[in-house]
């Protein structure tokens, strides 16, 4: 008999992928496509690295999804991702017809799934995607918040770096 992994099992293997971006400077976001409690696709964010806007975690496991299955619509398949999607990235989704979206912290900033704006349940919309928000929450919200302190005590020490060196 298979197992069936939970919500909180892929999240926990998203959150590894968002470690993956966070060791090369990015962003820590992870997402992963499942079909049938299979993984299909991966991804993280590498935007900086790749000089390449689009190169969220979710476009690049929706990408790799479409081609591991030979088909752009991604039916019957859950996405996984540690933070909630932007606008770019919930288009991406409808347009590829995933099932259900997954996602770990809030984005009060830019998510698209209800906390900024709502663009998966906009009843202009041709596809519906079941929503559940809120999974591991606090551990994906304190690895982003970890990121950005570390990134903020980076700049400070650079700014304080620059103003030594002009003093000198």
């Amino acid at each position: 008999m298979t197992e069936i992994y939970s919500d909180e099992y892929w999240m926990r293997q998203a959150m590894d992928l968002a470690m993956q971006a966070q060791t090369k400077g990015e962003i820590p976001v992870g997402a992963l496509l499942v079909a049938d409690n299979k993984i299909i696709a991966e991804g993280y964010n590498h935007p900086i690295t790749d000089h390449d806007p689009t190169a969220h975690a979710e476009i690049i496991a929706l990408r790799r999804g479409g081609t591991q299955l030979q088909n752009y619509r991604l039916l019957e398949t859950t996405l996984y991702v540690t933070l909630e999607p932007c606008v770019m990235c919930a288009g991406a989704m409808i347009h590829s017809r995933i099932q259900r979206l997954v996602y770990g912290a809030s984005d009060m900033k830019t998510g698209a799934a209800g906390s900024l704006i709502d663009i998966l349940r906009h009843p202009g919309m041709n596809h519906r995607i079941e929503i559940t928000g809120g999974v591991l929450e606090q551990e994906c919200s304190a690895m982003l918040s970890a990121f950005f302190k570390q990134r903020r005590e980076q700049h400070k020490e650079l700014k304080r770096l620059k103003k030594q060196q002009l003093e000198e």
